[in-house]
């Protein structure tokens, strides 16, 4: 047999055992479940690893003027906090509303939000990788309804649980092609809100290289084209996480007006610097494992 057909052969077994781990993770008590990813950062921390070794090296971009001792320490928190992004994913995907919403404790920015939406042109939120990032699409999408571009797993066995799960609440998950894009649009028209996550590499085309924390980053140019179009506000969205198993606390922030600028670079090093001031409220949160730089021509930093 093959590598490939053995690939494909796996692929029901490990989306069966997937979707039992989430399952599992969807029973255990709030508390339990942060304790359980608290203890799953705690590991990556102490094993080498892939995901360790790209979390420092950003934080080392992102913080040069840091010690290596506080750098550490930061890298050992955010560990922690992707063993949690983890672990939630049971609750976040698998709980009914009237036992996630109560975890949510606060919504900072709300009324500037529902003022965007008052203007009739649609609104883009704007959810990078921090803090419970899954929860932005269900939450927007219980609260308004949510058209987001959805890109399909790798594990192909997986791919309608997942869809299943993130539409649940009446989200609206498109395809990161021209039929998506076309859908954000027409969302916008109808003066509906999209949702895109700022920080993800668009790959080979459709982006430009704009500065993040200093560092040269392929940057998307969806965002400012869709803003440009539309003439609509855009937000930065996320789910900070509060101590223990508290629940969470949403913000929400008008993005720089530059963010739709017809200077493509301009555009995106304004993107960039939201995500940037978004991170900046609780870093430890962020994803910090992703490789945010990693195609960038001429550059290797990992």
């Amino acid at each position: 047999m093959s590598k490939t057909l053995a690939s494909s052969a796996q692929h029901p077994i490990a989306g069966a055992f997937f979707k039992g781990i989430i399952w599992v993770f969807a029973k255990l008590p709030f508390t339990l479940n942060r304790r359980l990813g608290r203890a799953l950062g705690w590991l990556l921390w102490q094993l080498p690893n892939s995901t360790k070794r790209t979390t420092q090296t950003n934080l080392a971009i992102a913080y040069p003027d840091l010690s290596r001792a506080a750098r550490d320490d930061l890298a050992k928190k955010s560990l922690a906090q992707l063993g949690k992004t983890v672990t939630e994913l049971g609750p976040l995907w698998l709980w009914p509303k009237q036992k996630l919403l109560p975890l949510i404790k606060e919504v900072r920015g709300l009324a500037q939000l529902e003022a965007g939406l008052a203007q009739g042109r649609g609104v883009i939120v704007l959810s990078p990788h921090l803090g419970a990032w899954e929860l932005m699409g269900w939450y927007w999408s219980v609260q308004y309804g949510i058209t987001s571009l959805y890109r399909p797993p790798r594990m192909a066995s997986i791919e309608t649980f997942m869809r299943t799960v993130r539409e649940r609440a009446g989200a609206h998950l498109v395809p990161t092609d021209m039929s998506g894009v076309k859908a954000l649009r027409r969302a916008l028209k109808n003066q509906q809100i999209v949702g895109i996550l700022p920080d993800q590499d668009p790959g080979a085309s459709g982006g430009v290289i704009a500065p993040f924390f200093n560092q040269p980053a392929n940057t998307m140019l969806l965002v400012a084209k869709l803003a440009q179009k539309a003439q609509c506000p855009v937000f930065y969205t996320f789910a900070e996480r509060l101590a223990g198993a508290e629940g969470y606390r949403i913000h929400v922030m008008p993005a720089l007006d530059e963010v739709s600028s017809g200077d493509e670079f301009v555009a995106a090093k304004a993107l960039n610097q939201g995500v940037e001031r978004a991170l900046s409220i609780c870093p430890s949160q962020y994803q910090w494992s992703y490789k945010r730089y990693k195609n960038v021509p001429g550059q290797k930093v990992y």
